[in-house]
Order: structure tokens, then sequence, then C-alpha cells
């Protein structure tokens, strides 16, 4: 099935469903550096940390999103 085969709405609600996954994952993601910054303190700042994996992630989301609304048109 090729994607101009398949109906808008059904790419989007896939493209938003990419995006939901990768925002739950994030947070799994943020919440355990979190931990492990927060159980070795010697690494780093906790919420320095995850700042920095948090905007990292946000970056991968948007770009995943933007690549999304493009594939679309």
């Amino acid at each position: 099935m090729s994607v101009s085969t398949v109906p808008m709405p059904v790419l989007l609600a896939l493209a938003l469903s990419v995006v939901l996954l990768l925002v739950l994952g994030g947070a799994l993601v943020v919440v355990g550096v979190m931990y492990v910054a927060y159980r070795h303190p010697r690494l780093e700042r906790p919420l320095s940390v995850a700042a920095a994996v948090a905007t990292a992630l946000v970056a991968v989301v948007a770009a995943v999103a933007a690549v999304a609304v493009l594939a679309t048109q």
C-alpha cells in the first residue's frame, strides 16, 4: 500500500500516535535519568541532567512531527 492510497485521517492518526509514544517514552527516559542522577549525585544535579535530556527529546519529537506533517501534504 503506497502512501498516496492511504486516507489522510489515517496518516494523521498514525503521526499523532507516533508523537504520543515518543512523548511517553521520553517521559520515562527523563524520569530514569533523574533517578540515576539522584542516586549518584556525583554525576550531575538531577534537574539539570533531566532538563538536558528533555530538551534533546523535545527536539526529536518536533523533528518527527515536522516530517509527519510534511509527509501528509
